[in-house]
């Protein structure tokens, strides 16, 4: 059963500029290491940041991109593909992440961690 979204406990982490496009920042989300991406201008996704496979933190240096219609970062150790909406990884399922509800506040790029 999904949580709504208004009932999160969410948090701040950064303004919309502190993300470039087509990239990601690190942030600690209620004891989480969480990874933020920008995508395009306007679209944002969060996922665990911590590779599965190393134990890393190290998925927000991923590289963004696209596989078929899916939005994905690459995992710089590995090369994982992990879907930012989602959380799956493409390639071992059994290495997929959480992903985190984000929304802007105005400026603010907020995510919830459970």
């Amino acid at each position: 059963m999904s949580t709504p979204t208004d009932t999160l406990n969410w948090t701040a982490v950064c303004t919309v500029a502190d993300i470039l496009p087509n990239t990601g920042v690190c942030a600690r989300v209620a004891q989480h290491h969480v990874a933020i991406f920008r995508v395009g201008d306007a679209q944002f996704f969060a996922i665990d940041n911590v590779d599965p496979k190393s134990q890393a933190s190290v998925n927000s240096r991923g590289l963004v991109g696209n596989l078929a219609d899916r939005t994905v970062v690459a995992s710089p150790l590995y090369k994982h593909h992990f879907d930012l909406r989602n959380g799956e990884c493409l390639e071992a399922p059994e290495y997929s992440v959480r992903a985190y509800p984000v929304r802007l506040d105005g400026d603010q790029v907020c995510v919830a961690a459970p």
